[in-house]
């Protein structure tokens, strides 16, 4: 039966049919759901990895071992899987092994906007690029057969937008091929050198026997313009949701090559498709990949793409269709300004009181990735860099034994407990190791926040829920050597402030542990909200520097809205004149 479906929950779909029985992600959106969708499904095994590397090489053994197996991450992930996955590609596979990755045109909640092609190019591994939930589920499927069939791992592409959009999906059975055997092979699986250099002729060929087989396969698919279409010399190549927004707005007036793989790219059907036309254009988000592999064909007509369409950020319909010269409505426009809202961390958040105390103190602040980076937002502010996942405390120690003692005594870094988890670990252990006297700061939420409210290894629970082995922080900080460990309630402002001023004093490492979950869980019972006693208060606004979205002033006095406050009790240590109670 028909159903209308989640991209993402059509990728599990199609795991699941394809007879997946192993999956190993980290949570990063907008990829997450396929895990967590396919979880649902008691036939897999799914769990949440540290991080995308060990996500990566879990898999792998699952595949070694003859199930099909899948690793879930989103695009920033894959650099931290590249290690594996580029090896991978020499070895091969046993059973499929398929590597999904999710871009984030637009950053809609990624620090940068790369185009995962790159990878595909460079590890020499075949990629499927889904338009739609239905080609989610199917290509899921096809992906692992591929595997197979070519010995190779696939790279399994999704965006934002059809993650996390909804289409038509006709779901299949499920059919689990018999389980392949692990056989002993030294010489494909042990990458040393000399049989690593046996290898790479084997995946050059490879790559061309895929084309080949893209050629043919239908996986690739040509659409021609209506007769009588005053664009019927117009080719269009594209993908993804670029293929859509070119159907909305084109219809059968062009000449449509939609690839459904876009590595190895089809240069014989290509050629094929340009024979007869005027031009070429390329609609493809991001960097110009096909563009360019169009123009190194030498086609002999005119190739047009990023001359047409912009490199940076999502398209749209309007896009494309203001490129074809047509007309595009200006939409209403509203007559009052809205004013702009930016994110902020909830009411209750368990981070905003330590970072009032650092905003408080004028230190630097190295930041990491996770919900905790609002604390970069006005008015705590209270944030300097952020770069990637556990980033924060490399990057502390290189600034503390470089930038000398005054300012090192002014420096500290922070980051989540998942991050820490994910590549955290090993920043704090080159500051053990290397001895900078460095202050760094674990928020501890007790939940992987910025992506749903995921499972990490120091939370004691598995991706299901269930009791699981827990990472001890206190005990992981002494064994790799940090003898200075404490632990801090953020709700307490003068806590958190004496502990980074004595800390930033010391002439040693030190960790400090800001512990309290995320006002968000579940099991996290809220407070009384507290209100206003309007008598006391003077309209001073110091409860407003901790940027509580539960807080606003009205009339000239604070008001607290109770349906956002979770009773806390951060505003009331910033009021001098008991103004906000329980």
């Amino acid at each position: 039966m028909k159903q209308l479906m989640l991209g993402n929950a059509a990728a599990a779909r199609g795991m699941y049919e394809a007879g997946c029985e192993f999956i190993s992600s980290y949570p990063g959106t907008p990829s997450t759901e396929i895990t967590e969708e396919a979880a649902k499904f008691k036939e897999i095994y799914c769990e949440w990895a540290p991080n995308e590397k060990v996500a990566l090489e879990s898999a792998f053994g699952a595949c070694l071992a003859g199930r099909r197996s899948f690793c879930g991450m989103k695009h920033v992930g894959l650099n931290v899987a590249a290690d594996p996955l580029y090896t991978m590609s020499y070895t091969g596979v046993n059973a499929g092994l398929v590597v999904g990755v999710a871009d984030d045109p637009g950053m809609h909640s990624s620090q940068n906007e790369q185009d995962s092609r790159h990878h595909a190019i460079a590890s020499k591994i075949p990629m499927l690029e889904p338009s739609d939930s239905e080609e989610a589920r199917s290509f899921a499927s096809l992906a692992f057969e591929l595997s197979e069939k070519f010995d190779t791992p696939i790279l399994y592409k999704m965006c934002t937008r059809v993650a996390h959009s909804q289409s038509i999906v006709e779901p299949a059975e499920r059919s689990v091929p018999e389980h392949k055997k692990y056989e002993k092979n030294i010489q494909k699986y042990v990458m040393a050198p000399a049989n690593a250099i046996r290898r790479h002729p084997f995946v050059e060929q490879r790559m061309k026997d895929i084309e080949e087989w893209s050629c043919t396969s239908g996986i690739n698919r040509v659409e021609k313009a209506a007769s009588g279409s005053s664009l019927s010399d117009i080719g269009v190549i594209t993908s993804s949701t670029s293929y859509q927004y070119t159907k909305e707005v084109l219809g059968d007036e062009v000449n449509i090559l939609k690839l459904g793989m876009v590595n190895p790219l089809p240069a014989k059907m290509i050629r094929d498709f340009a024979k007869g036309l005027k031009k070429i254009i390329v609609i493809e988000e991001l960097d110009p990949i096909i563009e360019n592999f169009c123009r190194s064909l030498e086609l002999g007509v005119e190739v047009h793409g990023k001359d047409m369409f912009p490199i940076c950020g999502e398209f749209s319909q309007n896009i494309i269709a203001r490129a074809f010269g047509k007309k595009v409505d200006e939409g209403k426009k509203l007559e009052e300004q809205i004013p702009v809202r930016p994110p902020i961390m909830c009411a209750g958040c368990p981070h905003r009181g330590m970072f009032y105390a650092l905003n408080k103190l004028k230190v630097t602040v190295f930041g990491d990735i996770g919900c905790y980076t609002l604390g970069s937002v006005a008015p705590l502010s209270a944030m300097d860099v952020t770069l990637c996942m556990g980033a924060s405390f490399s990057g502390v120690h290189g600034w503390n034994k470089s930038a000398g003692e005054e300012n090192e005594k002014k420096t500290v870094a922070v980051i989540g407990d998942s991050t820490f988890m994910h590549s955290g670990m090993t920043g704090l252990a080159t500051i053990a190791y290397n001895q900078s006297n460095s202050t760094v700061i674990v928020l501890d939420n007790s939940i992987t926040g910025m992506t749903g409210h995921q499972q990490n290894p120091t939370t004691g629970k598995n991706l299901y829920g269930n009791p699981a082995g827990r990472v001890d922080l206190e005990a992981l900080a002494h064994a790799m050597g940090i003898n200075r460990v404490r632990v801090v309630d953020p709700y307490n402002i003068a806590e958190c402030e004496q502990a980074v001023k004595e800390e930033l004093e010391v002439q040693e490492p030190s960790l400090i542990i800001s512990r309290r979950p995320c006002a968000l869980l579940k099991e996290v019972k809220p407070n009384p909200p507290l209100v206003v006693d309007e008598a006391k208060c003077k309209s001073c606004k110091m409860c407003m520097k901790i940027g509580c979205p539960a807080i606003a002033m009205k009339n000239g006095k604070a008001k607290i809205d109770p349906t956002l406050c979770v009773g806390c009790g951060v505003c009331s240590q910033m009021c001098k004149f008991d103004a906000l109670k329980a």
